[in-house]
C-alpha cells in the first residue's frame, strides 16, 4: 500500500473514531432519534441526485436501511443519550464482528475456523469485562442497547454481502434515504413533537456542525474513501485499519469529553480488539459440498464501524463482493480442501 493510501486508511479510521465524540456533542442539541433522522437526511440529500440510480435491488436497500439505519443507529444514539460513554461505545460496537461471523455461519454457510472461534470467545470475554466495569459505574441498560446495535450491525453486514453492491458510495447514499421517515415517526411517538420542535428552533452552528460531520464526513467521505481503498487493495490489507477506530474513539472522548479510561476498560479493549482481529483476519470455511471460491466472513465483519455505520458501518463492499467468473473445478486429490 502506498504511503498516501495508508494515510487515507488511517484518516478514515480516525474520522469514524472521532465521530462518536461528535455524536455525543450532537446529543446535547437533539433528541437521539431526531438526531439520527437528521443525520441520514443530510447524508441522502443532495447526494442522492448525484450518485445515479441504485445499482442493487430495492429489497436490499430497504432491508439494510431499516436494520442498519433504524435499528443499529437508533439503538446507538438512544444508548449514548442514556449514558453510554462515547469511547466505550466505539469499543463495544466492535463485537459486531462476532455477530457477523455467527450470522454468516447460519445464513451463508461460512463455518468459523478454530482460530475464529477462539477469537469470538476472547471478544466475548472483553465484552464481559466491559459490562462489569460499566455496570459498576454507569447504566447497564444503555450498555445493552449498544450491544443490541452491534447485533443489528451484524445482520446488516450479512444483508450487504447478499446484496453485493458494486458501488459502496451509491449504495450508502440510497440506504440513507430509508431510515429518515421511520426515525422521524419514532421520534414523534417517543420523544414528542414539542422536544423535536424545540431542538429544531434552537439549532445553532454547533448543532448543525455535528449533523454535517456525521452525515458528510463520517458517512459520505468515510464510506467513499473506504470503498475506494477496497477497490485498489485486498480486503485483508484494508480491513485491519478498522481496528484503529476504538483507539481514536476512546482517545478523542478522553481528550474532548473528559471521559476516564479505567484499568478494566483497557483490559476490555485489549481482549475485544484482539478477539475481533482473530475473528475477522482469518478465513472461515465454506460449508462442505459447496462449489466456487470460498467467501469468508472477514470482509463482512469488517464493515466500517460507523457508518453507517457502523465497516459501520455497513458497509463498504470489498473485492469479494464483485462477482467473478466461476473457477475451473480442480482435479480430485487425496487431501480434503479446507
Amino acid at each position: 500500500m502506498r504511503p498516501s493510501h495508508l494515510l487515507l486508511a488511517v484518516l478514515v479510521a480516525a474520522v469514524w473514531g472521532v465521530n462518536f465524540t461528535v455524536v455525543e456533542i450532537g446529543l446535547d442539541h437533539f433528541p437521539p432519534l431526531l438526531f439520527s433522522a437528521l443525520r441520514f437526511l443530510a447524508a441522502a440529500l443532495p447526494a442522492v441526485f448525484l450518485v445515479g440510480r441504485p445499482k442493487v435491488a430495492w429489497k436490499w436497500i430497504a432491508g439494510v436501511g431499516l436494520v442498519l439505519g433504524v435499528a443499529k443507529f437508533g439503538l446507538v444514539f438512544v444508548g449514548m443519550d442514556a449514558g453510554m460513554p462515547a469511547g466505550l461505545s466505539s469499543l463495544v460496537l466492535q463485537i459486531q464482528a462476532v455477530f457477523t461471523a455467527v450470522i454468516a455461519a447460519a445464513v451463508l454457510g461460512e463455518r468459523p475456523s478454530r482460530v475464529q472461534a477462539l477469537g469470538m470467545l476472547v471478544a466475548v470475554a472483553g465484552i464481559g469485562v466491559a459490562a462489569v466495569d460499566e455496570g459498576a459505574s454507569g447504566p447497564l441498560g444503555a450498555f445493552v442497547m449498544v450491544v443490541g446495535a452491534a447485533a443489528a450491525w451484524g445482520v446488516s453486514n450479512v444483508l450487504t454481502r447478499k446484496a453485493a453492491p458494486p458501488d459502496a458510495l451509491n449504495f450508502m447514499v440510497w440506504v440513507s434515504t430509508v431510515p429518515v421517515l421511520p426515525l422521524l415517526a419514532l421520534s414523534l411517538l417517543t420523544e414528542g413533537p414539542a422536544d423535536d420542535l424545540a431542538a429544531l428552533r434552537g439549532l445553532d452552528w454547533q448543532g448543525a456542525g455535528t449533523i454535517l460531520f456525521v452525515a458528510w464526513v463520517s458517512t459520505v467521505f468515510g464510506f467513499g474513501a473506504w470503498g475506494w481503498l477496497l477497490r485498489r487493495h485486498p480486503a485483508s490489507t484494508v480491513a485491519p485499519f478498522s481496528l484503529l477506530v476504538p483507539v481514536f474513539g476512546m482517545s478523542s472522548a478522553a481528550l474532548f469529553l473528559g471521559e476516564s479510561v479505567t484499568v478494566p476498560r483497557w483490559c476490555a479493549a485489549a481482549l475485544l480488539v484482539g478477539g475481533v482481529a482473530l475473528t475477522t483476519l482469518t478465513p472461515s470455511r465454506r460449508a462442505a459440498g459447496e462449489a466456487g471460491p470460498a467467501v469468508t466472513a472477514t470482509t463482512a465483519a469488517n464493515r466500517p464501524p460507523d457508518g453507517p455505520d457502523t465497516r459501520g458501518s455497513s458497509g463498504a463492499p470489498d473485492a469479494s463482493d464483485t462477482p467473478t467468473p466461476p473457477a475451473r473445478r480442480p482435479e480430485p486429490s487425496l487431501t480434503p480442501r479446507r
